[in-house]
């Protein structure tokens, strides 16, 4: 079986933890080069994965090897750029979250997929974590009734000390753009719906000076459902607290962990399935889960989930959501 190419345009943190030590290990799948700014973490990581294929310039990279899709794990202010530069190459991508600064960005990279007809994933890793994908098949099923109320949240620790991640030029926010986005998605794609019909929000920076630290809101659907978030770095609670739960008008259902009742007459039926599954197996999962669908799609040029489509109403909604803090009132969508 020909392995399926990629290259991979940034090597911080997640590159490292996540990206490399997964794909090396499928074995469908060849890392043929890697490309970063900095000599030294070329070498080093290079020297690892014995990957000889290196370049300081990505560009470079794309001209001269034969690549089947490109995992873009740089900092925020640069992946416009590079998505549409690896897009006009004819590669497929897959961005690390979020997919860019602002919404004319996101803009800008899904025109430049559909003029080159090539595909845009987003790595949004909470949809691929076994428990969420359950979760979602079990609301689908009906068996919770209609879903017309998600909770939802994550409070931990500043996800990067970069100095970057704190320049809002350059991040493009604060927690809302870090760890918003990923409950948030993960609340619409369980919903199943993006029928949005406005937004109220507040946001803090108790800790941080250019970017919020922490907001709360509202996300109201034109069928009056809602959902609600908390997103903090700076709350005192229990580090990495991920939680959401989604309520229908037959049960309920709980992540982290996984948790689900169906009420009856009689009581309730018990939905949740005995798991010995922790944070970090749960964590690599996803990633697991991710990485190997998006080699999926290349290979085989399927509709890839977390789409740059979806991508482009997230950034739609997040817009508005800087918008009702700045305003301090409701915004419609």
């Amino acid at each position: 079986m020909e392995k399926t190419k990629i290259a991979i345009i940034g090597l911080g943190g997640i590159a490292q933890l996540a990206h490399l030590p997964i794909l090396t290990k499928l074995p469908n799948v060849q890392v043929v080069s890697i490309a970063d700014t900095s000599r030294t973490r070329l070498k080093v990581v290079g020297e690892k994965y014995a990957i000889e294929s290196q370049y300081q310039d990505y560009r470079e990279m794309l001209a001269k090897e034969e690549i089947h899709g490109v995992v873009i794990a740089t900092p925020t202010d640069s992946h416009a750029e590079i998505a549409v530069n690896c897009l006009k190459a004819k590669k497929d991508i897959l961005i690390e979250k979020p997919i860019a600064r602002n919404l004319e960005e996101a803009k800008t990279i899904q025109a430049a997929a559909k003029k080159n007809k090539k595909q845009v994933m987003v790595g949004m890793k909470l949809r691929y974590r076994p428990d969420a994908m359950l979760m979602r098949s079990l609301v689908n099923s009906g068996e919770l009734g209609d879903i017309f109320y998600i909770r939802c949240g994550w409070l931990r620790k500043q996800s990067s000390e970069q100095k970057w991640f704190l320049n809002k030029s350059q991040s493009g926010g604060g927690v809302l753009i870090d760890l918003g986005i990923l409950v948030l998605d993960l609340a619409l794609w369980i919903m199943n719906d993006h029928k949005l019909k406005s937004v109220s929000v507040e946001t803090f920076s108790h800790t941080t000076k250019d970017v919020e630290d922490t907001a709360v809101g509202l996300v109201r659907f034109s069928d009056e459902r809602v959902i609600s978030f908390e997103v903090s770095w700076g709350l005192h609670a229990e580090w990495d607290k991920f939680h959401l739960a989604a309520f229908g008008t037959k049960g309920t259902a709980h992540l982290n962990p996984l948790k689900a009742y169906k009420r009856l007459e009689s009581g309730h039926i018990d939905y949740t399935l005995p798991t010995s599954a922790t944070a970090s197996n749960l964590y690599k999962k996803a990633f697991e889960n991710e990485l190997k669908h998006f080699v999926a799609a290349v290979r085989d040029n399927s509709p890839m989930v977390s789409s740059g489509e979806d991508a482009l109403m997230l950034m739609q909604l997040l817009e508005a959501i800087y918008k009702s803090a700045e305003l301090k009132k409701e915004v419609m969508l």
